[in-house]
């Protein structure tokens, strides 16, 4: 099988120019016999196999789970290497060793989920798509979510209940509840402080709504701490009312937290 050096250097820079996380998986060595040759090369993202291909089959199918499973793993480094015999570890008929190189790229481990796809969303998470982060916007509309434009960081949910969706966001999500108001926020604000910690939960709203929230999750039996672990206004004080302001106040307190809590290793640059 004749590997393509140019279409998978054309894949690559597709991948890395739209920021889109994604493992190279490299054939490294083999012993006895093998459905490929050392030096054969796959591009796996979350989605599947991209380009290339290390042999098909079996242990083709095996090393796409591997690589996904580094993809949204929340902890080890960015390569990993594996030796499997393809008997015993993989169940295929060839009595043959393969050794694989494992490497991911542009994984992103700063997640953010935007609850709500109303005016300010529709500023806020096109904003958000130009940081390093990946973004999830959920909203029971699904006109409202359509509006937002595709972007490979961000994946839409379209559900009846947004709060049964807090579960699946990964360890280390920063929280934005900007839906379409306090009834819609309220059930998505208590599941998250009953439910686990996350490092940030901003809820939009007015000081006169932060004081009802804060009723009504008592009511609640949310514990006292709880109930001082979120940032209601959201966003930094600064700007008007307008949704573009709004968000660029929400996307400057996200940062200055992330910051803050040193979610990922980066280093501050000016030109």
């Amino acid at each position: 099988m004749t590997y393509d050096v140019v279409q998978h250097h054309q894949k690559l820079t597709t991948l890395l120019q739209s920021e889109t996380p994604f493992v190279t998986v490299t054939l490294i060595d083999i012993r006895g016999s093998a459905p490929q040759i050392t030096g054969a090369k796959a591009i796996v993202t979350t989605a599947g196999i991209e380009s290339g291909t290390i042999g098909g089959g079996k242990i083709e199918a095996a090393a796409i789970a591997h690589a996904q499973r580094l993809l949204t793993a929340t902890e080890g480094t960015g390569c990993d290497f594996v030796v499997w015999n393809l008997q015993t570890d993989i169940g295929m008929t060839c009595g043959g060793e393969v050794k694989l190189f494992f490497e991911v790229h542009g994984k992103v481990d700063w997640p953010i989920a935007v609850f709500g796809a109303g005016h300010v969303a529709q500023v806020l998470v096109p904003m958000l798509c130009q940081l390093h982060c990946r973004v999830t916007c959920i909203d029971p509309r699904p006109d409202w979510l359509a509006k937002i434009p595709e972007h490979p960081k961000l994946a839409k949910r379209c559900v009846e209940h947004p709060n049964e969706l807090v579960a699946e966001q990964p360890a280390g999500t920063f929280f934005v509840l900007i839906s379409k108001g306090h009834a819609t926020d309220l059930p998505v604000l208590a599941e998250i402080l009953t439910s686990r910690d996350a490092p940030y939960i901003g809820v939009i709203g007015s000081p006169q709504k932060a004081s009802v929230l804060k009723r009504e999750l008592k009511q609640r039996n949310i514990p006292v701490e709880k109930l001082e672990s979120y940032f209601c206004p959201v966003g930094i004080p600064l700007g008007n009312n307008t949704p573009a302001e709004i968000s660029i106040s929400i996307v400057a307190q996200l940062i200055q937290q992330r910051d803050k809590l040193g979610v990922f290793d980066h280093k501050v640059k000016r030109f």
